[in-house]
């Protein structure tokens, strides 16, 4: 069988041809406790046991020895851990989705946690011992999604189409892009499947949206994911659905690493980061660094999240504490690095941007970071906020219109970011009277990879 396999920034979904009635529908599996979308999330009670946790669950005898063979050296370590922390074979150790999410949660000073893998995939100077332990990450993931979907499915998913975003990182694409998709295509082939190809998720997004159309259109496509924003021009409708070839009817097409990781990273730094002393002032009159609130919240960027566990930034923040006005703040701060909370308190941010959807103000409650402590954001909070990011966004629609030399008849936005208010308030404003439509948030991409699939493979 074949599939379409969204390994999203936030969400993971993957999504078959049901061919049971007399029409063919896209069904997407349950593959998160009974959910078609599983969050981009990984827990291991020790980093090394991800390293073991892939090797045992490679399918395929002759790929398995050769990932032994690279490996050997971390699946040592591995063995040794469980000796130290005296884990037994038997017991749970790695944890992907809702249950990564609900460990962390509960412990989030304990084991090894990681959020949007997809966000690093791209980073630049990576050494070779890293881009391994991504691929570690990444395949963990992939093996479960499969496994959990081959299970609901009752069939084995031999081929599929992965979406990609139009680039991974905003700087040095080519090489990022190659190093992403490398990642990508060896984790695929370890987690069992035996074709893997992929496909720009604008464009997947736009595949999905062309079945719903009754005359051909040209048709700008927005898509706001959780770690980058894509956008395509598409000749669609009718006329060019059923066409196998369709590189001509991409007229153009843009994308960055700017998404919903950073509309909530910008949110959780300007309105929340103040309960931690971040716009205090120091003994002499001058501003707090704001750096390391920053590192704090960048929760998608390796290079940020080294800096704010370094010893170096622990010196920092000792001297801080001596110079701060407000030490009542900045050791909140602390005790929120120490324990490790600092995801936590970005995936607060996310669940206020969600709620602000729907409702003009939100109350941020944090009483796991300390009893009653609270803070109100209104929606117009938010804007202020993601204006920078937003303003990215917006640059990226100019940009594909501009390769594609014409004007959009339709704009098409998709994606979960896509679902705030302000962000399609904006795009209204930026391209004046064109009709803007909403799709499928969360599962046009999926859709439209299994669509592409189906043509590949059927």
């Amino acid at each position: 069988m074949f599939a379409g396999f969204d390994y999203g920034t936030s969400n993971c979904a993957i999504g078959v041809v049901n061919s049971s009635s007399t029409m063919e529908t896209i069904q997407l599996l349950p593959i998160d406790q009974g959910n078609m979308f599983m969050p981009s999330a990984l827990y291991a009670i020790e980093r090394e046991l991800i390293c073991e946790s892939v090797g045992h669950n490679i399918p395929k005898t002759l790929l398995q020895n050769q990932y032994i063979d690279l490996r050997s050296s971390p699946l040592r370590q591995a063995q040794r851990v469980r000796r130290e922390q005296d884990i037994r074979p038997n017991e749970q150790s790695l944890f992907v989705g809702q249950e990564a999410l609900d460990q962390y949660l509960a412990l989030p000073e304990e084991g090894y946690f990681v959020k949007s893998p997809k966000s690093f995939l791209g980073a630049s100077g990576l050494r070779p011992e890293f881009v391994n332990f991504f691929e570690d990450i990444v395949t963990a993931m992939m093996q479960t999604i499969k496994q959990r979907a081959e299970l609901a499915l009752g069939n084995t998913i031999n081929h599929t189409v992965i979406g990609r975003p139009v680039n991974f990182q905003g700087s040095n694409a080519e090489e990022s892009n190659r190093q992403a998709i490398e990642i990508l295509t060896v984790s695929a082939q370890r987690a069992g499947f035996k074709s893997v190809e992929f496909l720009f998720e604008p464009i997947a997004a736009g595949l999905d949206f062309e079945t719903q159309l009754t005359c051909d259109k040209t048709v700008l496509v927005v898509d706001v994911g959780g770690g980058t924003s894509d956008c395509a021009m598409v000749r669609m409708g009718p006329g060019y659905r059923n066409k196998v070839e369709r590189t001509d009817d991409f007229l153009g097409h843009s994308g960055e690493r700017i998404g919903g990781n950073d509309l909530d990273i910008n949110l959780t730094a300007k309105n929340l980061m103040h309960l931690f002393g971040m716009q205090s002032t120091l003994k002499n009159g001058l501003p707090m660094p704001t750096q390391p609130y920053w590192d704090a919240a960048s929760t998608n960027n390796v290079g940020a999240q080294t800096a704010f566990n370094d010893r170096q930034t622990t010196h920092r923040l000792q001297q801080l504490m001596l110079d701060t006005t407000e030490p009542v703040l900045l050791k909140r701060f602390l005790t929120l690095r120490t324990n490790k909370q600092n995801h936590q308190l970005v995936r607060s941010a996310e669940l206020c941007k969600i709620a602000l959807s729907d409702n003009t103000t939100n109350k941020v409650t944090l009483n796991y970071i300390e009893d009653g402590l609270a803070c109100d954001i209104s929606r117009q909070q938010f804007t202020d906020a993601i204006d920078r990011p937003l303003n990215k966004i917006l640059n990226l629609m100019e940009e594909a219109i501009k390769q594609a030399g014409c004007q959009p008849e339709l704009i098409y936005i998709t994606g979960g970011s896509a679902k705030s208010p302000a962000i399609r308030q904006a795009i209204e404003q930026k391209l004046g009277s064109i009709e803007v439509l909403d799709g499928d948030h969360f599962g046009s991409v999926t859709a439209g990879l299994t669509v592409w699939a189906q043509r590949l493979f059927a």
